[in-house]
């Protein structure tokens, strides 16, 4: 951990690390001194589980067959990749590019709105992610990846986020219609947008719109001339219980983004799938990675989509995904530090609330440190909301375990902080 420290730039969320690890199987990972973490965060990468027998083996093949591929060629695996991606979207999303990471796709997706529209303003969300990137965080609007990084792209205009909408258009149930029609405003006094970008789900908040919300935008944005890009590197592949978040709200973007979880928890690996007709480039460089066309990502991803379908992990995402929100929702029923539990297939948030003088963020703080000493680890969402991401594969006995050691770290930061009211 010195050693970590001394030799890495120091960052925040990264400095300093919690452990040291050893190995990774499944859901599990195991520090250098052989203890196991239930690991219910992932980075949401580990769909298939870490080390996929399929996955390293067609790793391990690759490897041995070609390595590498400079970028002037192409090859077998990557053609396939991006064949298979085609025939997954929804929609006439049908031309791909491949990419090492999702923040360097989202650049692809946002260069390419400009190259199409001959428009350079976007309408995101304010305390969004879309990657670490300087274009990506200008787009993104968490204070943290835009704190005095100087000047940033023009023409970024915000919107409130997913998960505040009632905080700003009321609690009459009309927010989320309300925050429709303000970027079809913002659309229209604007007059120049290249594209709305924007994650369909919040995933830092676990915060799932309206079914009708997408369909209000995509109709905005198709009258106003601007595009729709989602950004679907958390949430894609299955985890939320459909291929696509898009296909749960029948809304087709014109740039869907994806990434982390299509490397099977092995390769870095994205991409961005756009409509047929945004094929329109050919004379610039969208992205020109060194590693675009990796084989070896190619053939993880391959073997990834093979395991989501073969073991019938969409299906699993929906239905263990509702059963478990549900065990969610009862168990949180009374508790007075918890408060809204919501969820979409395989990936579930639950909100802390203030309690006795001790804030919402402080008490997930304390339940985050409590959970990692018994052996669970997951992510602390929007300051305090408990978000569950397991893997696709995740056993029942894995979220029985999972929910226990939640429900003791509860009680016990309950106790003790009325011990000290």
């Amino acid at each position: 951990m010195e050693e970590d420290e001394c030799y890495f730039l120091r960052q925040s969320l990264s400095t300093p690390c919690l452990d040291v690890l050893e190995a990774a199987r499944g859901a599990t990972l195991f520090d250098i001194d052989g203890r196991e973490i239930l690991d219910f965060h992932g980075n949401s990468a580990h769909h298939v589980g870490y080390g996929h027998p399929r996955v390293v083996q067609a790793v391990k093949a690759e490897l041995d067959r070609l390595p590498f591929s400079p970028r002037r060629y192409t090859n077998a695996s990557a053609i396939a990749l991006a064949r298979r991606l085609a025939e997954l979207a929804p929609g006439d999303l049908d031309k791909v590019l491949l990419a090492p990471s999702g923040a360097a796709a989202m650049g692809m997706a946002l260069k390419l709105a400009r190259f199409a529209t001959k428009r350079y303003k976007t309408i995101s969300m304010w305390e969004s992610f879309h990657g670490a990137n300087l274009d990506t965080i200008s787009v993104g609007g968490e204070a943290l990846f835009r704190r005095d990084a100087g000047p940033l792209l023009p023409g970024t205009e915000h919107v409130p986020p997913l998960g505040l909408a009632e905080r700003f258009f009321g609690h009459d149930g009309r927010a989320y219609e309300r925050l429709a029609d303000y970027i079809d405003y913002s659309l229209e006094v604007q007059g120049d947008v290249a594209a709305v970008v924007s994650e369909p789900v919040r995933w830092t908040t676990v915060d799932v719109p309206p079914s009708n919300f997408w369909a209000q935008v995509r109709e905005s944005c198709d009258r106003h001339g601007a595009l729709l890009i989602f950004d679907e590197v958390p949430s894609c592949l299955g985890r939320t219980g459909s291929m696509f978040v898009s296909q749960h709200f029948d809304v087709v973007p014109d740039i869907a983004v994806i990434g982390k979880g299509l490397g099977g928890g092995v390769m870095p690996m994205a991409a961005i799938i756009a409509r047929h007709h945004l094929d329109i480039a050919p004379d610039i460089a969208l992205g020109h990675y060194t590693h675009e066309k990796s084989p070896l990502g190619a053939a993880a991803a391959l073997a990834t989509l093979d395991v989501i379908e073969e073991e019938g992990l969409v299906d699993r995402a929906r239905v263990f995904g509702q059963a478990t929100l549900e065990r969610l929702k009862a168990s949180a029923a009374g508790q007075p530090v918890l408060g809204d539990v919501r969820g979409l297939g395989l990936y579930w948030g639950v909100e802390v609330t203030p309690w006795l003088g001790r804030s919402g963020a402080e008490i997930a703080d304390h339940l985050l440190y409590a959970c990692l000493a018994k052996g669970l680890s997951f992510k602390v969402g929007g300051g305090n909301v408990v978000t569950l991401c397991p893997p696709l594969t995740v056993t029942s006995d894995e979220v029985d375990r999972a929910l226990s050691i939640l429900g003791v770290a509860v009680a016990s930061t309950m106790a003790q902080f009325s011990s000290t009211a």
